[in-house]
């Protein structure tokens, strides 16, 4: 990409930042918008202004944000989401620090030599430089003292690396300690997941089988256990009758309106009972939907009781009367044999993903191999395409692949921004279809919360857009460009790889700022999600339950934002030093993304889940991952320079090694488990067991004529005596 192109490329995604930002200021003042611009405060019973639309000052946001704090963000989204900014901020910080030191010492460096010059001559390399290319490494001669600075810088980059990131995951571990100390009482601080419950001894029950064997080793703290259940049919059942209920106050609503609108005594709605209600006969929807839900009641609750009965599974949520006692049960081996009764801390009651409880231990190990194998066959399958797409949309491949393009390409404009936009886009929008088969993948290994499956999607995917996009794209571009020179001489494969690496900065430089300024942009005005609630609220909604769940905005997404956010990282880390120019980019999408996101997370985002800061550890691998890559591409591209010093780069890796293993040592374990420091703080108020324990129940097996006293006192405790319970 030539210099114009870059700077129309930035000028024209700054230009449509600002255009969003704007909208932004003027759409969040209209009340009609307030549940689509600050549905977290609303929830809350917080007022959304803070002060009133109308004398509010359009950018009070960047204020309000600047003056939030950590435990302001902990209020109104969780601890999970204060560690998400922890990433941010400490990310920004190593930018900054290097830049500080990067930009005015390499620069000069690089721009004052000539390497350019005679590369260009060089016929076996034909590789295209651009002005920009002046300022990166690129520029420096081979052998030449000047890569002393450079080697410099590298080591730099990774000290400061190391700093920051042990400050983060020892403020990080306090964070955690801090949230788990609280004296508020968290049912989930309570309970623990036991898997793998042995063979039933003759004439026992499996909640026969679970308690007996808690109370004999835990006769003090033992509180009851509930026996997981195979809740397919009743589930089925359940959200049936949920459906016919919504329905039924759709309806109920449409014929309230029709009473303003129409005849005062209204127009009752009618359904056809065919499929779909598209076929059939038409017949009243409010006395159908009554009908049908009258119909399913005695079912479902028929289906509730052979469930609790006959469906038990060897899998068990245990609660104890102390968190200390539930802290220690989590973490001690309770048999001999690996694979019988495995425990594990009880995640969130709504995040529990419970068909996965009774797969088996071993069958849980085939399965994650399994599931390792086919990501790594998906990366390997999806670099062909990604590589061809890279190498594919660029002006002059697709004027040879589709000739009749080559007048419209001639004009100058066209061409100007189908250079800077094409490739980047193509790539956004191909990497757009994959988290969610990576989010089934992980769920498939038998993992048993939802925010762990996230962690694991998230992990995936991380290790997917690096090695396809950063790779993928640095790699499959040259080679498409430059298959011929290879062809003639093999051996220079290496030296052509090397070479590219200055030259592919540019593209990266732009895939940058495009996901700053147009995805942050897009982000703050949340135009999408406002059209698509405003189109519903007009014409698909008709109760209030309806209408909220039209503006409920979900989480901030960390299955899909982590990464990417880990692909940026890795990007300018592994330019930083061949093309420090990449830095500022680095830094402006870290700073947008610290300020309007932490926007987001006090007024718009909810939390789906809380799992106390256990993303950390996951973040905190993949940023050495990206740290390992850059000081390996380092080594590599300075033995392609010739310097004979190169070598002195190779105890980075294994320091940064190093550096995972002492930190593993020190901090994971506290994340893995809770520690019985933190888990025996006093709390403000005795714990309700009943309540804890009715928290853990599953919607499907709870119902309006099983009530609570009954739910405990009966059709458990019954299921108890005969067979199970739930």
């Amino acid at each position: 990409m030539d210099f114009p192109s870059f700077l129309t490329s930035l000028g024209t995604s700054f230009l449509i930042f600002v255009i969003l930002m704007l909208l932004f200021a003027w759409l969040s003042r209209k009340p009609g918008n307030s549940v689509v611009y600050y549905p977290n405060r609303i929830l809350k019973g917080l007022d959304p202004w803070e002060g009133g639309s109308r004398t509010r000052n359009p950018f009070a946001w960047i204020r309000e944000v600047m003056s939030s704090t950590e435990q302001d963000v902990i209020d109104m989204s969780g601890l999970d989401t204060a560690v998400y900014f922890v990433f941010m901020s400490t990310v920004l910080g190593i930018l900054v620090l290097s830049g500080l030191i990067l930009l005015p010492l390499l620069l000069p460096v690089a721009v004052t030599d000539d390497s350019i010059k005679s590369s260009v001559t060089n016929s076996t390399t034909q590789v295209a430089f651009s002005d920009l290319d002046k300022l990166s490494m690129g520029n420096v001669k081979e052998k030449s003292p000047r890569l002393w600075a450079f080697l410099a810088a590298t080591y730099w980059v990774s000290f400061v690396t190391y700093y920051l990131l042990w400050k983060a995951y020892k403020h990080v571990s306090e964070l955690r300690a801090e949230a788990l100390m609280s004296p508020e009482v968290r049912p989930q601080q309570f309970v623990i997941l036991v898997r793998d419950l042995p063979n039933l001894p003759k004439g026992h029950s499996r909640k026969e089988q679970v308690d007996s064997y808690f109370k004999a080793v835990y006769p003090d703290t033992f509180y009851r256990s509930m026996v997981v259940t195979d809740n397919k049919e009743v589930n089925k059942i359940y959200e049936e009758l949920q459906g016919y209920k919504k329905k039924l106050a759709r309806a109920e609503a449409v014929y309230e309106q029709s009473k303003q609108t129409g005849k005062p005594e209204g127009t009752r709605p009618t359904v056809k009972t065919g499929f779909l209600g598209l076929v059939g006969k038409k017949v009243d929807a409010i006395e159908h939907y009554n009908e049908k839900i009258n119909e399913l009641i005695p079912k479902l609750e028929a289906e509730q009781k052979v469930t609790l009965r006959e469906k038990q599974l060897g899998a068990a949520l245990v609660f104890f009367s102390t968190r200390v006692a539930a802290a220690s049960a989590a973490q001690s081996l309770h048999a001999q044999m690996v694979d019988t009764w495995t425990v594990i801390e009880a995640p969130e009651s709504r995040e529990l993903i419970w068909t996965n409880f009774k797969i088996k231990f071993f069958q849980r190990q085939v399965r994650q191999y399994v599931v390792y194998i086919v990501v790594a066959l998906t990366i390997l399958f999806y670099m062909i395409p990604i590589g061809l797409i890279s190498a594919l949309t660029t002006l002059d491949n697709l004027k040879k692949i589709l000739p009749f393009l080559k007048s419209v390409v001639k004009m100058k404009a066209v061409k100007t921004v189908l250079e800077a936009y094409l490739p980047q886009i193509a790539l956004i929008v191909f990497l757009a279809l994959l988290p969610k088969i990576l989010l089934f993948l992980s769920k498939a290994e038998g993992i048993p919360s939802q925010s762990h499956a996230v962690r694991a999607a998230s992990g995936k995917y991380f290790y997917f857009t690096v090695l396809n996009v950063f790779i993928g794209v640095t790699i499959g571009g040259t080679l498409f460009s430059t298959f011929k020179s290879i062809q003639k001489d093999p051996n220079s494969l290496v030296t052509v790889l090397a070479n590219s690496l200055p030259g592919n900065a540019t593209f990266f430089l732009t895939y940058v700022a495009l996901k700053f300024f147009v995805g942050y942009g897009l982000e703050l005005s949340r135009i999408v999600p406002l059209i698509i609630y405003h189109l519903k609220r007009k014409y698909l909604c008709k109760t209030e339950a309806e209408r909220k769940e039209a503006w409920f905005p979900g989480d901030l997404g960390y299955g899909t934002r982590i990464p990417g956010d880990l692909l940026i990282v890795t990007i300018v880390l592994c330019y930083s030093v061949i093309a420090p120019l990449i830095i500022p980019f680095g830094v402006l999408y870290f700073a947008l993304g610290w300020l309007i996101l932490r926007n987001q997370a006090l007024k718009v985002y909810v939390p789906s889940y809380e799992s106390y800061g256990r993303m950390w550890p996951h973040i905190f691998v993949r940023l050495i991952a990206s740290l390992l890559l850059y000081q390996i591409t380092m080594i590599g591209f300075f033995a392609s320079k010739k310097f004979y010093y190169s070598p002195f780069l190779i105890p980075l890796p294994i320091l940064s090694l190093f550096f995972v293993f002492v930190c593993n040592k020190k901090f994971y374990k506290s994340f893995a488990h809770t520690a019985l420091e933190v888990a025996c703080r006093e709390l403000k108020e005795t714990p309700n067991m009943g309540h804890i324990f009715r928290s853990y129940i599953p919607l499907s097996l709870s119902s309006e004529k099983f009530d609570v006293d009954q739910s405990e006192d009966d059709a458990l405790s019954q299921a108890s005596r005969s067979v199970s319970m739930v």
